[in-house]
Formats: C-alpha cells, sequence, structure tokens
C-alpha cells in the first residue's frame, strides 16, 4: 500500500490545544518532518512521543521532498508539522503538498490552532469575507503600499508582523491608513495574550511605551466599517 502524508497543526503556544487526534497520528506515523527538530522536539517529549524526527525547513525542502516521496512509495507514513499552527501558511510546508498533490499520495489534515483566525475572532471587526496577507513586507515601500490596500479593502485584513518592526509599521500605518481601526493580537493562547484595539497612532503610542514582545497578529477593519465609524464619532463631537 502507497503511504501517506498527515499535515498536523501544532499549538501556537498553549500546549493543551493539541488534539487527542494530532497526538495519534504522531505517535502512528513512521516518521515526523518538522521545521525546527529541537522546537518539535520539546513537544513529542512533552507527551511522550518517541519516532525519528528530521528537519523540513526553506533551505531543505527540495531535497527533502524528493526523499520523502521515495518513502511514499515504499508505504511509509509522514507527519509535517511546523513550529507553530499549520504548516504551510507562513511556514515550510506547501511545496511537499503540492509535489503529494501531483503524485496521487494520500494527504489527511488534522486541524488545530490558527493565530490568523484568532486574532480575527478576537479583533471585534467584521469576520467574513477576509484577507490573510501572511508577514507584512520587510521593506518600507512594499510595506506602507500593502497597508494602503488594506485599508481600501471591503473586507479584514489579517497579517503577521515581527516584534522588531511592529513599531516601524505602526509608524507606516499612521502615514498612510491613520483613521483605519487596528487591532493588534500578541502572545495568542499564551499566559501574556493580548488584544489591543485602536488607531494607528494609539498603538504605537503604546508600544512606544512599553516594548513589543512575543508574537504579533495585525488586523485592519475594512473601509465600510471604518468610514462609519469616523462617521459615527464626527457626529458625536458635533
Amino acid at each position: 500500500m502507497p503511504g501517506k502524508l498527515y499535515v498536523v497543526a501544532t499549538p501556537i503556544g498553549n500546549l493543551e490545544d493539541i488534539s487527542p487526534r494530532a497526538l495519534r497520528v504522531l505517535r502512528e506515523v513512521d516518521l515526523i518532518a518538522a521545521e525546527d527538530t529541537r522546537h518539535t522536539g520539546h513537544l513529542l517529549t512533552r507527551f511522550e512521543i518517541r519516532k525519528p524526527l528530521v528537519s523540513y525547513h526553506q533551505f531543505s525542502e527540495a531535497k527533502r521532498t524528493a526523499e520523502f516521496l521515495e518513502k511514499f512509495e515504499q508505504g511509509q507514513s509522514i507527519a509535517l508539522v511546523s513550529d507553530a499552527g499549520l504548516p504551510g501558511v507562513s511556514d515550510p510546508g506547501e511545496r511537499l503538498i503540492r509535489a503529494v498533490v501531483a503524485a496521487g499520495v494520500a494527504i489527511e489534515v488534522i486541524p488545530g490552532p490558527s493565530a490568523p483566525l484568532l486574532a480575527l475572532a478576537g479583533s471585534g471587526f467584521p469576520m467574513v469575507p477576509f484577507y490573510f496577507g501572511g508577514f507584512l513586507p520587510v521593506k518600507g515601500g512594499q510595506r506602507r503600499k500593502e497597508l494602503l490596500a488594506a485599508g481600501a479593502r471591503e473586507c479584514t485584513s489579517i497579517y503577521f508582523e515581527s516584534p522588531y518592526r511592529i513599531k516601524r509599521m505602526l509608524e507606516d500605518a499612521v502615514a498612510e491608513i491613520p483613521r483605519a481601526r487596528l487591532c493588534v493580537a500578541r502572545e495568542l493562547t499564551k499566559k501574556f495574550e493580548e488584544y489591543r484595539r485602536g488607531t494607528a497612532a494609539e498603538l504605537l503610542a503604546h508600544f512606544t511605551a512599553h516594548e513589543p514582545r512575543g508574537e504579533f497578529c495585525l488586523v485592519i477593519a475594512p473601509e465600510n466599517t471604518n468610514k462609519k465609524t469616523n462617521e459615527s464619532t464626527e457626529s458625536t463631537l458635533s
């Protein structure tokens, strides 16, 4: 029988979020492919899972994908995991998944926590439809262009951002979308989880006074919602 690829979502912070199904799959597969074997090793140790573990990251995707396709032909099953969340979503995995589908190998996705969806649900902004853009561009010009596009959309936009760039991003947002409603979701599912909402200027003032720490999601309300909020505020003030 041919092998099978299991795409396994793992906790984004709180280990209690891993499902019994995910743990069963990790115990049953022949091999676990991990973005960072040290990180995943801690997870496996916590749940007393002992399986062969190999690295699968952006620098080894091509080589590993070819190796894994051979293993599937030999009837082996492989679990693909990233450091947090669902593999392939701004993490390594998309290349392998596409190759597996093209080769006709069976694939099964094991669901779990999703930082973008948690940030969306906790933002208080319209939830359907939404746009997910992964990490914001590192270069300032491209980042400002993306923020401007998000501010003009008729749906909520969600992005990942590094704590080392969050203040620069908010400075760009002050310039490009000063009246937009934003929500910064930080350290989701962890001890210091926080949802902070406001304009770019308000959020910038906060993170200037409080050093940004942890993993960040940025949620930007759609243009029509921003217009209604601004019109309501102006009506109240007049």
